[in-house]
């Protein structure tokens, strides 16, 4: 009698479905923004599995397309800059749930490798290349003339799209005479002599949430759970990054299209810019709040309290 119950229990418990991952997808911003990548470098090594997640990431050229995306409910997180807290405060159904990194390392501005253009002091009056209007690169390139003292047409933006191929066609057409962007769009340039770093953004910037995490409120209302299983992973994820140059680079690599080398030389750039915590600095809240403004996002400055929260952090 004994066996006949044990057979009958072990042939119910088989009988049971497997508890399944939660499926989250997930939306970037860029592609290749180093803030980004290591949502993809996480998710390759199995860490949000490990938390219970299955993830289907998208891809997006700009945050501007992140945030069409949740506004129409097509993803659950978005993975992208602090200025799109702006679009909270515009009515995007969604809430900042992590800063993952507060400095901008990995931007600089860069000009084409011919160009003679010495210092960012010498981009006075010139055209400096943006991703688009109310991109961090935009915000990059007022910042520039505010701190330089040049007054508010101390430079001309001029928006040309994301990526070393628009930068690199800006240049050889001569449309603009410097680009805003990332570290490898102009590493990827001066293998080919074709463009070079000017100067890196934290020459004159101060701490900024650079990289947020945002839920959907959908999320929020459904899944709350599901939200800290993603920060935890994400947190996880950058400490494996500050001891695993080797694994890091080399999946880097491999979602970027650009060489182990150049990856390598950025990751010691950057790396430092993780938060560790993913709490909201106080510093880069108020340059934030500057920001909207100062790109014309918001008419009013936003009590960013209402903004995010730390409710979800480990």
């Amino acid at each position: 009698m004994r066996s006949l119950f044990l057979g009958l229990l072990l042939s119910a418990v088989a009988a049971l479905p497997a508890f399944a991952d939660k499926a989250l997808t997930v939306g970037k911003a860029a592609p290749d923004a180093e803030a980004i990548i290591a949502l993809n470098v996480g998710d390759q090594l199995g860490i949000y599995k490990k938390h219970g997640l299955d993830l289907r990431i998208v891809d997006f050229n700009g945050g501007s397309k992140m945030i069409q995306a949740m506004a129409a409910g097509s993803i659950d997180i978005g993975d992208g800059a602090g200025l799109q807290m702006a679009f909270i405060a515009k009515g995007v159904p969604m809430i900042a749930v992590c800063e993952n990194t507060s400095t901008l390392p990995y931007a600089s501005i860069g000009v084409p490798w011919d160009s003679l253009l010495k210092t960012r002091q010498d981009l006075k009056g010139k055209k400096i290349g943006v991703s688009g209007a109310g991109s961090l690169g935009d915000w990059l390139a007022l910042e520039l003339q505010q701190k330089e003292g040049w007054g508010p047409d101390g430079v001309q933006r001029v928006m040309i799209g994301a990526g070393s191929s628009s930068a690199a066609s800006a240049f050889y057409s001569h449309q603009i005479d410097a680009y805003i962007g990332g570290n490898t769009t102009f590493l990827v340039m001066a293998e080919k002599k074709a463009g070079r770093i000017l100067a890196p953004v934290s020459d004159y910037m101060g701490r900024v949430a650079s990289g947020t995490l945002f839920a959907s409120n959908a999320l929020v209302a459904r899944d709350p759970d599901a939200i800290r299983a993603f920060v935890a992973a994400s947190l996880e994820t950058t400490q494996y990054m500050r001891t695993h140059k080797a694994e890091t680079v080399k999946i880097e690599s491999a979602v970027t299209g650009h060489s182990q080398e150049i990856m390598a030389r950025e990751y010691d750039i950057a790396i430092g810019m993780f938060t560790g915590d993913c709490k909201f600095d106080t510093e880069s809240l108020e340059a934030l709040r500057r920001s909207f403004i100062e790109l014309k996002l918001l008419d009013t400055a936003p009590d960013m309290a209402k903004l995010y929260t730390e409710a979800y952090l480990p």
